[in-house]
Order: C-alpha cells, then sequence, then structure tokens
C-alpha cells in the first residue's frame, strides 16, 4: 500500500487561488476572506504562511502573523501592517479540503506552524476559533481568553459563538528577539 506524503511548504502568491477554493469549501458560517486580504497578509509575513501539497496539489493552507496579542486583526482587512513589537503568533486561518484530513494534513500544519513560533522566541500564540472549532485547538493546548468588551465587540465579525485563545511556550535564551523580528520581515 502506497503511503501519501504531506509536504509542507512556505505559501507563495500563486497559490492564492487554491486557498481561496479550499476556503470556500471550509468555512460555511463566516463571509469569505477576498484576495486582497490574503495577499495583504502573505506579503506582510511570508514566513509565517504554509500551505500543505498532496501529490502536487495545494490541499491545506495556514496563515499566522506575529502579532499583538490584546488586539488580533480585522476580518478580511485589505491591508496588513505588522506590529512595531509582536508578543504572539496569531494563528489567523487553517483550512484542509475534506479529501485531504484523514492524511493528518491539518495536524502537519500546526506542527510547522508551532515550530515557526518556537523559532521566532514569540512565547505565546493567539487564535480566534470559529465554527464550533475550539475542541480542536485545546487537544494542542489552546485555552480560551476571557474578553473584555471591546475585544469581544472586534471578535463579532467572526460569527457566533467564536473563542479567542492562547498557548504560551516556553522562551530559550537563544530565541529571536521581537526587534530582530521585525527587523527581518522589514529587510524583505
Amino acid at each position: 500500500m502506497m503511503q501519501n506524503v504531506i509536504d509542507i511548504r512556505i505559501m507563495e502568491e500563486a497559490d492564492i487561488a487554491d486557498v481561496l477554493e479550499i476556503q470556500a469549501v471550509c468555512y460555511t458560517e463566516l463571509t469569505p476572506e477576498s484576495t486582497e486580504s490574503f495577499h495583504a497578509k502573505l506579503r506582510a509575513s511570508q514566513s509565517t504562511c504554509f500551505v500543505a501539497a498532496l501529490e502536487g496539489d495545494v490541499v491545506g493552507y495556514l496563515i499566522s502573523l506575529p502579532w499583538e496579542f490584546s488586539s488580533p486583526p480585522a476580518l478580511n482587512a485589505e491591508t496588513c501592517r505588522l506590529p512595531l513589537s509582536p508578543n504572539c503568533l496569531y494563528l489567523h486561518d487553517l483550512a484542509v479540503t475534506p479529501s485531504a484530513r484523514r492524511f493528518g494534513t491539518g495536524r502537519t500544519l500546526v506542527e510547522a506552524y508551532l515550530a515557526q513560533l518556537k523559532g521566532l522566541g514569540l512565547g505565546r500564540a493567539s487564535l480566534i476559533a470559529v465554527q464550533g472549532s475550539a475542541p480542536y485547538w485545546e487537544r494542542y493546548g489552546f485555552r480560551a481568553v476571557p474578553l473584555a468588551k471591546p475585544l469581544k465587540d472586534k471578535l463579532a465579525s467572526y460569527g457566533e459563538g467564536v473563542r479567542y485563545m492562547e498557548l504560551t511556550v516556553p522562551k530559550t535564551p537563544t530565541m529571536a528577539s521581537h526587534a530582530e523580528i521585525h527587523a527581518a520581515h522589514e529587510r524583505r
């Protein structure tokens, strides 16, 4: 029996068409993000955006951004400017085609994200769990965060029943500083 191998790589501009198709299949409870929004996020932090390919076809993606924990980015923003002092790696979007889920594609993308989180040295991950996905994220150690009214209002655009979640990881002295992360993105 042949084993299916999921290849994870950095997302490229040419992948956006596949990403949009996957998004349309996977997100049924919120308005899909625009092409411009995906391009803006990719331009802002390509090194933290991944695609999963199976036999050369893109079957999943994960978009994340170095960000400020207290103010997650707005949904479907046509511009994306990274904060000067990010303190988390915000996981904006994870989607996998239904046919590729049985191969552990989501898990493989999350593992790439967590490796990037540790490499950047931010010490904290965050995400907004939509469409009842909080139990999925809890398996990776994410926990719901109590929301103050301004943040609760901001998250309303993500749909009903959303949960803002975080994961903390130990920092090591060899990890990059926030200034180094920002400088690396500015050099691109």
